[in-house]
């Protein structure tokens, strides 16, 4: 597979201003893999250490703290020569030893000639504890599943070949535009785990998918409780599967009583902020207006959230296959749409995206594009229906507007009609 990740990363090490590169995302989106691949490809060699499998490494950095001496013990341990630019050295699971985590400031400071690349499961959630984390001393890169771009490279090359060539408001011929609503269709099923993928690829059985999927949300439900801190892991697991009847509601906004009867936000607050800081939840805010920049008219007690791989959410929800494949209209199509929209833009755009509300009604998603504010539309059908949208655009007349949906690629006076499977390319194409 190829993931778009490489590009940063081979941008990363030709940087003069280079400092320790620490992978961050959720369990399973193939950080291991990518570091790896990364090492195997762009350097002479890499070495590899896991914390979780070798307990006594913890030992050598919990005793140094001078990068030279620490890297002529790890050179003894991997039973080769440590090279300045030449290896690339790798810490996976680095959460489990907070002195190595630690360590990487002393190679920014003292060493910055060693390639140091780290990746660790729930490494977000130690952001909120600086003393264990070197804040300021290291590059920080979020790998998220694959997105539909990733997936359809993987599963498709020759159709990939075409979608890469698509222009902008070029007409997608039909042959090829079903074709690419049956990639779509397929990634809604499969979703962007690596592994979901790679088993797609190899024996093309929703069956393999499913019992895959099925136990990625016990590990991730089992890590609650092991990696929860002080955090309480019960109410974890009850925002966490309180999801789908969240965006299930005519009204996507959470509401803490949905959670529990009787919920408030003192209650849970810090269970979303866990779930949304170990890169599980993808959490959304609501403005008040669409200017820029969105943060400052943020809501901060109105958010929506939503899950970070679009084919974990279809297999919560519960939705058969031939929903997706054979019917026009099934329950939960529109969060399900949403969900998938949401998560090609968090891949594209520099601050993560909002949405907008009145009483009339919504915006599915507000984009900040330099000091652009696009308003989104993220239809799951070819229905063209959307009041607030059209009465936005219609009034304020925003250099971008987008409306995603299942027809073809056109402009519609300032409104861009825009392909679903065209979401990952949103950016490059306005």
């Amino acid at each position: 597979m190829k993931r778009n990740a490489i590009d940063a990363l081979i941008k990363w090490k030709n940087d003069e201003e280079r400092k320790p590169m620490v992978l961050k995302g959720a369990r399973q989106v193939g950080k291991t893999w990518l570091m790896k691949k990364f090492g195997k490809i762009y350097y002479d060699s890499f070495v590899y250490f896991n914390f979780d499998e070798e307990d006594e490494l913890r030992s050598i950095f919990e005793a140094n703290k001078n990068p030279q001496r620490i890297v002529e013990l790890l050179s003894l341990v991997a039973g080769e020569k440590i090279q300045p630019e030449k290896t690339l050295i790798i810490f996976d699971e680095i959460q489990e030893c907070p002195s190595a985590l630690n360590a990487l400031k002393y190679f920014k400071e003292k060493a910055n000639e060693y390639h140091v690349i780290a990746a660790g499961s729930l490494l977000g959630t130690l952001l909120a504890q600086p003393k264990s984390y070197p804040v300021g001393m290291v590059n920080l890169l979020d790998i998220s599943p694959l997105t539909f771009d990733e997936f359809l490279n993987a599963t498709d090359e020759s159709l990939f070949a075409y979608y890469q060539s698509i222009t902008k408001e070029q007409e997608i011929e039909e042959l090829f535009h079903n074709r690419l609503m049956e990639a779509y269709n397929n990634y809604l099923i499969i979703g962007g785990m690596p592994e979901c993928v790679a088993s797609w690829v190899k024996y093309k059985d929703p069956a393999r998918i499913a019992q895959i999927q099925k136990e990625l949300v016990q590990i991730y439900e089992n890590d609650f409780s092991k990696h929860n801190g002080k955090v309480n892991s019960g109410r974890i697991l009850m925002v966490f599967r309180s999801i789908v009847t969240q965006l299930a509601k005519s009204n996507e906004k959470f509401m803490y009583g949905a959670v529990r009867e009787g919920g408030r936000a003192r209650d849970f607050e810090e269970a979303i902020e866990w779930l949304v800081s170990a890169g599980m939840l993808n959490r959304v805010y609501n403005v008040s207006k669409l200017e820029h920049p969105l943060s400052a008219f943020e809501k901060l007690d109105q958010f929506k959230l939503f899950v970070f791989d679009t084919g974990l959410l279809k297999y919560m929800a519960g939705i058969d296959n031939s929903a997706i494949l054979l019917k026009s209209d099934y329950q939960f199509k529109g969060p399900l749409t949403e969900n998938y929209v949401l998560q090609q833009l968090c891949a594209q755009f520099d601050v993560a995206p909002h949405y907008y509300s009145e009483r009339s009604g919504e915006i599915d998603f507000v984009i900040q594009y330099g000091t652009s504010i696009i308003p989104v539309e993220a239809k799951s059908g070819e229905d063209k229906s959307a009041p607030t949208f059209k009465k936005n655009v219609s009034e304020y007349q925003p250099k971008y507007a987008v409306r995603f949906s299942k027809r073809g690629y056109r402009k519609d006076g300032y409104i861009t009609n825009m392909p679903l499977y065209l979401a990952t390319r949103m950016r490059e194409l306005l």
